[in-house]
């Protein structure tokens, strides 16, 4: 159930009321109701910052705030919201949008939000960020200043249509000179697909045997979208895109893979799968090619599969 703080006097606007509601709401739930209290959601209110009215200044640390409450007062409860309200007041400055929601993610999901509603298009990289949008940004986030708001109306200007063709070609421009390793990292963290294939290729040919691009760049990397991700820099839609970017260099490796084994006995038989409950598949299938460039065969039994068809399996083929 996912339950907003509003109550019989509106919207809670401040980290008092919000948590205020929650904890009444939960008690209900959890107590009078007998709801499991992991399978309640609640939305505290993500209101606009920077409107130019000062008792809207400290909305977002209101929000981060009751984040931090409801985990701490309210055991195993689930928060999220609406992301793109923060923003509203920079309607049409998409890049400044961006930096606003990038932000407010990286504070918030660190005080214990685990989800929200957001157009996973106007998503950027906090590391990525210019610094002094990133810190004009911050500073109303955090409601820091008490002029945050203009200094960030007279630097949203510089940045309206700084997504033009003209800085996207020189952007890219400047990385396709780089080191083939240090581009097959941007791709995967930008979730680039369009040189892929062609960098892959660069990678393989530099490369001892193919499988090695998979064990070195691309997963060096991953390893760089995984430890953004994990410091709350980078999230969900975007790993997602990453991990598009990494099944397509998986698969143009494949047949070189398949191609450069070695002939003989098997070293072992392995049954693998993506369990019920989850779609996803890209760790599974980087394991499977690995595993076969080693000479292991694999049965692999695809994704969202019951735990009894892989034990199952598994006995049938005499799996080790």
């Amino acid at each position: 159930v996912v339950v907003m703080a509003f109550d019989e006097v509106g919207q809670a606007d401040t980290r008092e009321r919000k948590i205020e509601i929650c904890r009444r709401a939960y008690k209900i739930l959890t107590e009078e109701v007998g709801f499991p209290p992991e399978d309640i959601i609640f939305d505290p209110n993500i209101f606009a910052v920077a409107t130019g009215i000062e008792e809207h200044n400290n909305y977002a640390q209101d929000f981060i705030g009751a984040c931090e409450d409801i985990k701490r007062e309210l055991p195993h409860a689930l928060i999220s919201g609406g992301v793109s309200n923060v923003s509203f007041s920079f309607r049409g400055n998409d890049p400044v949008r961006e930096a606003i929601h990038a932000v407010f993610l990286y504070y918030a999901i660190r005080n214990g939000m685990d989800m929200g509603i957001v157009n996973a298009g106007q998503l950027a990289i906090y590391d990525d960020l210019p610094g002094e949008l990133r810190d004009a940004v911050e500073d109303v986030i955090l409601n820091r200043r008490d002029d945050s708001t203009e200094r960030l109306l007279e630097l949203a200007e510089k940045y309206r249509g700084s997504k033009a063709d003209d800085g996207a070609n020189a952007q890219q421009a400047e990385w396709r000179s780089w080191d083939v390793k240090k581009r097959l990292e941007y791709s995967l963290v930008k979730g680039i697909t369009e040189f892929i294939e062609q960098d892959t290729e660069e990678a393989r040919q530099q490369a001892a045997r193919p499988i090695e691009v998979i064990e070195g760049p691309l997963m060096d990397g991953m390893n760089v979208v995984g430890d953004l991700f994990g410091e709350g820099k980078m999230f969900l839609p975007q790993v997602v895109k990453s991990a598009r970017v990494m099944k397509q260099a998986v698969a143009y490796l494949e047949p070189y893979i398949e191609a450069s084994k070695e002939q003989g006995s098997s070293n072992g038989k392995m049954v693998i799968a993506t369990v019920k409950g989850d779609v996803h598949d890209i760790g599974k299938n980087i394991v499977g090619v690995v595993l076969q460039c080693n000479n292991y065969e694999i049965i692999d039994l695809g994704v969202m599969v019951p735990a009894d068809k892989i034990l199952k399996t598994a006995k049938e083929v005499n799996a080790d």
